[in-house]
């Protein structure tokens, strides 16, 4: 019993080493390869980080900056705050843009000195034909003056850095002629513009436009002005009382419907109605669809029932409807000569701030880019430029 006892104790004691022996390597091993792991995966994280800052970094900076940001603590001083957006290009829809547009101090008084400037909005479909034309319109009046451009989405524009159109580019949607989508357009042009607090006034245009007087005149006579330059007026014929729809009541009644020109300026008040307008647009985009074409109807009504007393009733851009049809008449390389602006802008009179001055068109449309190469030789004869 006692060498039973002997040898049952030594098997015992011998499986007991035999397996302490194997455990304790064991350990060791699985604690060497958990530390190889984890410096294996320090280091593929390190790598991934140098990647990411190395490679990608660039391209999250671009998207980053092309957002509309608040002043930081660092740099949040009246300069910050009054300083146009440096890049034209972001990331907000149209509601986020429009509500950030319309914040407007209710003092009146600046407490710096402000140079009020002339927000000149392209609308186009593409490419500014007559754009070395207008460069030349531009030159040396820096800084009472901003370009903004508004094209179909998938356009890029190839202007050079020295241009006065380069980087003025704003996010576009597609625009329909004669749809709501056209005054979408307009209204985001006005609200890209509203983001500089320097934009007093807003000149719409197209790619087809052209300033028939030289920048000196258009800027006196715009920021002198006491009204807008916005055509209203109550047609009564198939084309204006026509094109209303008794279902726009009670917000609009025929007596205030009113027909215009899309081709207007006007100062930073209006824009900013024409932008925080939430009343008016839903009945306007519901019941005014072609054949009421809500570009020459939306404007003109809304501003009329809201600031009568503000509108000169005009526009300052020459358009000739004398050939008849939905489009008005288009200029090429052969019409351009002195004699045909005497014919096209004449001595005609209107008023200006309740005078009457022969005076009474600033811009001119629609010429075709053929009509380029004569309008510059002729530009600095004929338009002072």
């Amino acid at each position: 019993m006692q060498v039973r006892i002997m040898n049952g104790d030594n098997g015992k004691d011998a499986v007991s080493c035999a397996r302490t022996v194997p455990n304790k390597s064991w350990s060791f091993k699985i604690l060497y390869f958990i530390l190889i792991f984890f410096v294996l995966g320090l280091g593929v994280c390190i790598l991934s980080m140098n990647m990411i800052r190395y490679l990608g970094l660039r391209n999250m900076v671009l998207r980053e900056s092309s957002r509309l940001e608040p002043c930081d603590d660092a740099t949040n001083t009246l300069e910050c705050w009054r300083k146009p957006p440096s890049n034209l290009m972001h990331n907000m829809n149209d509601t986020e843009l429009f509500w950030r547009a319309t914040f407007a101090p209710r003092i009146q008084e600046y407490p710096y000195k402000r140079v009020p400037k002339v927000a000149f909005m392209f609308l186009t479909r593409g490419p500014l034909p007559l754009s070395p034309l207008w460069e030349r319109f531009f030159r040396g009046n820096e800084g009472l003056y901003s370009i903004y451009v508004h094209s179909l989405p998938g356009y890029r524009a190839n202007y050079s850095r020295s241009s006065v159109f380069y980087g003025r580019q704003i996010p576009s949607q597609v625009t329909e002629w004669g749809k709501m989508s056209m005054c979408d357009a307009e209204r985001r042009l006005l609200a890209n513009a509203l983001l500089d607090l320097s934009n007093e006034y807003f000149v719409l245009l197209s790619e087809a436009c052209i300033a028939t007087r030289n920048f000196t005149i258009v800027y006196r006579y715009i920021s002198k002005s006491r009204y807008s330059f916005l055509g209203s007026y109550d047609e009564h014929g198939p084309y204006g009382r026509g094109r209303y729809d008794k279902r726009m009541e009670p917000e609009v009644t025929l007596e205030q419907w009113r027909k215009g020109s899309q081709w207007f300026e006007v100062n930073r008040e209006l824009a900013l109605r024409i932008v925080e307008d939430k009343v008016y647009y839903p009945k306007f985009k519901e019941f005014c669809k072609p054949a009421c074409y809500v570009d020459e109807h939306y404007f003109p009504t809304m501003l009329t029932i809201l600031v009568p007393h503000l509108l000169a009733n005009r526009s300052l851009t020459y358009t000739d409807w004398s050939r008849g049809g939905p489009h008005p008449a288009t200029y090429g390389k052969k019409d351009i000569s002195k004699e045909f602006f005497d014919k096209i802008l004449g001595r005609r009179m209107c008023f200006y701030n309740h005078r009457l001055v022969f005076l009474c068109q600033l811009f001119a449309r629609k010429f075709a880019p053929s009509a380029l190469e004569p309008l510059l030789s002729l530009s600095s004869e004929v338009f002072g430029y």
